[in-house]
């Protein structure tokens, strides 16, 4: 017997949007042929999505920070721009190595 996957719920959320955010809307969805619905879900999938990469990005920063509080193992701007630029040629650099 085989079932289908079931497809997470829904719930409705409103938004309130002052006269001129909808009339932009509004024309945006018109030009798209879209619903406004539709770039509603999509605006909002599209915040979320960058807004969780730049969390992850902080809560990698943070990491990092607590890291190097307790090893003090770094590598200088310098180095890694020297690292950087010999990218493409035909000797590239290794990444620095970790140093107090």
């Amino acid at each position: 017997m085989t079932t289908k996957p079931r497809r997470a719920a829904t719930s409705p959320v409103s938004v309130k949007l002052d006269p001129e955010e909808r009339t932009r809307l509004l024309a945006l969805a018109t030009a798209r042929k879209r619903s406004s619905h539709y770039l509603m879900r999509e605006a909002v999938r599209e915040y979320l999505t960058r807004e969780e990469l730049r969390q992850d990005f902080a809560d990698e920063a943070e990491k990092a920070r607590i890291d190097y509080e307790k090893t003090g193992l770094h590598v200088t701007l310098e180095e890694v721009d020297a690292w950087v630029r010999s990218l493409g040629t035909r000797k590239p650099k290794r990444f620095p190595k970790w140093h107090k």
